[in-house]
């Protein structure tokens, strides 16, 4: 794992800019929030051992580059960090994937997925998920026109107005982006690499955006305030000075309790 992370920095420290893969990543990443205005990221990795890199990378980016002020303390004047989230593969395709392909918002995703799997018995299996990965990929890249979807509905004997209805319905606006990330198999090394390039990725967008990713400062106010909840909950102290919206939620608890 450590041997794996050291090749990543390795690689950030020495690739020209041009090849360097957390550089290019940052720099799509701000392209996105920056200049299309995307402020969600969503992260699929096509594998179950990973299951919990996107809940990592959720608090890697927001927790780092979720700021509102640079360096000088002067307010940013353009976005900084995306809401991330994700989900495993073929869990994900059952849980969001209607909003990405056809919803409103446009949300970037970045597919990961192995070339390899771990099991000789499985192939078959692994097969399925890297062509789920890639053809989910392809339709948000691609997309299907309103005259495709006709076509689909006349193969399937409709006609006139309700031909026109199901084939709006199936519509794709295509042109959404996202990029894929194929590692050989999954092995510690791999992660290792994996979770450095990420980390790198973040420190980049950092660096562009001029701020500092490394304070922390948003989840202050919450702990310092939560010390003072607890002497409330417990009695030791009044909360006549609360809003009237915290002093209901106290006073139900504490009825509760008593």
């Amino acid at each position: 794992l450590i041997s794996g992370a050291a090749c990543m920095d390795q690689h950030f420290q020495s690739a020209p800019l041009a090849k360097n893969m957390p550089v290019i990543l940052a720099l799509l990443g701000l392209w996105y929030g920056t200049f299309l205005d995307v402020q969600s990221h969503s992260f699929v990795p096509y594998c179950e051992r990973l299951n919990l890199l996107p809940s990592f990378l959720q608090q890697l980016d927001m927790e780092s580059n979720g700021k509102r002020v640079d360096m000088n303390g002067q307010d940013l004047p353009y976005p900084s960090g995306p809401v991330v989230w994700g989900e495993p593969g073929t869990n994900g395709q059952h849980a969001f994937y209607q909003l990405i392909h056809q919803g409103t918002a446009v949300v970037p995703c970045e597919f990961m997925v192995a070339r390899e799997g771990h099991e000789a018995s499985l192939d078959t299996h692994h097969r399925l998920l890297i062509a789920n990965c890639l053809a989910q990929s392809e339709a948000l890249m691609r997309g299907r026109t309103l005259e495709q979807a006709r076509q689909l509905m006349i193969a399937q004997g409709l006609i006139g107005d309700e031909l026109e209805r199901q084939a709006r319905h199936r519509v794709f606006p295509g042109n959404r982006p996202s990029t894929t990330l194929i590692y050989p198999r999954l092995s510690p090394f791999v992660l290792g690499q994996i979770i450095a390039l990420y980390e790198h990725r973040v420190f980049a967008e950092g660096v562009i955006l001029g701020i500092n990713s490394f304070d922390q400062w948003g989840v202050e106010l919450g702990k310092e305030l939560a010390r003072d909840m607890e002497q409330l909950l417990s009695g030791a102290a009044s909360a006549a000075d609360k809003d009237g919206s915290t002093q209901r939620l106290l006073d139900y608890i504490r009825t509760a309790q008593s």
